[in-house]
């Protein structure tokens, strides 16, 4: 299933941002195991946020921790990434996936869809 996030923008330090995952052409983004992760500039690859929704289990990584919030909404069969407080430091590309595991490391999710760009300035 291939994934698109959205609602990437330009925004000012201490704003927010709420990006979208759908799935392509109408598809059901059906794991049980959803993130996101992010790749600044020159970096590599960040985890941000995985949950698994049938145990409600939810991992952060603390650099987000208590500003971004991940959600979903059955009825639109996307997946949401609130993000608030935003800061210089979160600027990159933001990418959905899904996976078999809540994991930090990102290599281990068994795909990940295109990406939003986010840009914070200071």
């Amino acid at each position: 299933v291939q994934l698109q996030a959205s609602g990437g923008g330009l925004v000012q330090a201490g704003g927010s941002l709420r990006l979208s995952c759908a799935a392509a052409s109408g598809r059901t983004v059906s794991s049980d195991v959803m993130a996101w992760s992010r790749q600044a500039p020159g970096k590599e690859r960040e985890f941000v946020v995985a949950i698994r929704w049938s145990r409600r289990y939810t991992l952060y990584a603390d650099s987000v921790k208590g500003r971004f919030t991940i959600s979903r909404d059955d009825a639109k069969n996307t997946v949401y990434l609130e993000m608030n407080s935003l800061k210089p430091e979160d600027t990159a590309v933001y990418y959905c996936g899904a996976g078999s595991n809540v994991v930090r490391d990102t290599t281990k999710y068994s795909y990940w869809g295109q990406g939003t760009l986010v840009t914070v300035s200071s």
